[in-house]
């Protein structure tokens, strides 16, 4: 564990831009995966689960991620998988930490998006930054009520998936908050 500010990814959304058409999406590349999350909600031998999720994934990411001032986590549903599918698709090697959900898609009493809770429980207190692309001002403010350390919650549109903006607005956050 270090200083640094964590950095929570999500995949679907700010690393697979998954809304966007593929040939505008400059450098990525497509992968047909298979993770259980997916898995789990296809019919058992249809073509679709026979050919995989369509993954569009940029190669380098990793290296950007890496760049940041930040210890690096993953925050998805794909969650361990993302180390196995997703890291080396990118150019991140290496095992990074996973927040394991108790409960995928678990409707919130509140209206908090459902990942909102556990993430906040699983920060303890450290400074973070999230990208996620279903993020709304409610999860902010539950944050900012919960949360004792600076946060950066930043909504990445499914169709561009992360930018340059979005590396050099988090790369200022850690910054600004001492990374």
């Amino acid at each position: 564990m270090t200083d640094r500010p964590l950095l929570l990814l999500d995949v679907d959304g700010p690393l697979n831009p998954y809304a966007a058409r593929f040939p505008r999406l400059h450098g990525y590349h497509a992968h047909r995966l298979s993770p259980s999350t997916w898995l789990a909600r296809q019919e058992p031998g249809s073509r679709s689960r026979r050919r995989g999720l369509r993954v569009v994934l940029h190669p380098g990411h990793g290296a950007l991620l890496r760049a940041l001032p930040y210890e690096l986590a993953w925050a998805t549903t794909w969650m361990h998988e993302a180390n196995e599918m997703i890291g080396p698709a990118i150019g991140l090697a290496g095992e990074l930490p996973v927040i394991e959900w108790p409960e995928l898609f678990a409707h919130d009493p509140d209206g908090l998006y459902w990942k909102t809770r556990t993430l906040v429980e699983w920060a303890a207190g450290r400074p973070f930054a999230w990208v996620d692309d279903m993020v709304t001002e409610r999860d902010v403010a539950y944050v900012r009520a919960h949360h004792d350390a600076p946060a950066l919650l930043l909504t990445i549109h499914p169709r561009r998936g992360l930018r340059a903006d979005d590396f050099a607005r988090l790369r200022e956050w850690a910054v600004r908050t001492g990374a």
